[in-house]
């Protein structure tokens, strides 16, 4: 794997307005997949990528197959391209399996719209939020999460991002006192995050049914790369074993510190992100720092 390059694709976060209208404007085979998006949507989704706010962007069900879309096509702009191994943060893991040939982009798409209806669903069932909590042990952020949680107020470690960098997820309650309780125990900052709802958590449960009937629709092929899932930190091909992670992983942490160090392990040094946003390579630098990083 040394000689070739580890593509890496962005989750929610990364979009941002105007996204992907560079690579529509100049990429005759990223517009093609940009347009083909639209028809498979049934609705303009450039429109709201080119144009929209903000706000528009940050629906889950708006934001989820926008930042999809321009990573794939950020991908499809590079022809002949064969990455030695692929993972995406959250979200980004349905990139990272297009671009390893796992998912076909017209089915792939409607099973990430599918994700963000459930998801947006969920989050309106059950209101929850995300905090980003600086400069504490995994280790400690975990104890006091589950303290919180036997109290009867939920609240999980949900993306383990980089060492000293931990977001959690919970109820508006739980990530509230678990704030408190972990700015006490020494956390540097403890902020609270702009998202919809109680990612990578049990609150995330009622969402699985409708994910899990769509994934069983959409065909898997065998990997042409490694995979490396979110869930374990580890590299698939297998495609029974993909499905059920990606089906874990919805209410299972992002462990993104620890599938950068397996990869590492496995002989990545160069990523490269794919896709809206340069979050990822700053997430690598940390937990790699011999890495090279850079984008399309």
């Amino acid at each position: 794997m040394n000689s070739a390059k580890s593509v890496i694709f962005p989750g929610q976060g990364s979009q941002f307005p105007g996204m992907a209208r560079e690579l529509f404007d100049q990429n005759l085979d990223a517009r093609a997949l940009l347009t083909r998006a639209n028809d498979i949507l049934g609705f303009s989704l450039t429109d709201i990528m080119f144009s929209g706010t903000d706000e528009d962007l940050r629906r889950t069900d708006v934001t989820q197959p926008a930042i999809f879309v321009h990573s794939v096509a950020q991908f499809a702009a590079q022809p002949g391209f064969e990455p030695a191994s692929t993972a995406g943060h959250s979200l980004g893991e349905f990139s990272a399996l297009v671009a390893a040939g796992v998912m076909k982009f017209e089915d792939a798409l409607p099973l990430v719209a599918r994700r963000a209806q459930a998801m947006q669903a969920a989050c309106e069932e059950q209101p929850g939020t995300m905090a980003a909590i600086l400069g504490l042990e995994d280790a400690t952020v975990e104890r006091i999460c589950q303290e919180i949680t036997e109290g009867g107020n939920v609240v999980v470690a949900a993306n383990y991002n980089c060492p000293g960098q931990l977001v959690i997820s919970g109820s508006a309650e739980g990530v509230a006192q678990a704030c408190e309780a972990l700015k006490a125990a020494g956390a540097k900052r403890a902020l609270p995050l702009p998202v919809g709802g109680a990612f990578h958590s049990p609150l995330m449960q009622s969402a699985a049914a409708a994910l899990a009937e769509a994934i069983e629709k959409t065909t898997f092929s065998p990997a042409r790369c490694p995979v490396y899932q979110n869930v374990d930190g580890l590299p698939h091909t297998d495609p029974a074993e993909i499905k059920a992670n990606l089906l874990a992983q919805l209410t299972a942490p992002v462990r993104w510190t620890q599938l950068v160090q397996h990869m590492a392990a496995d002989g990545a040094t160069d990523f490269v992100e794919c896709g809206p946003g340069k979050v990822l390579q700053g997430l690598v630098k940390k937990i790699v720092p011999a890495a090279t990083v850079g984008s399309f």
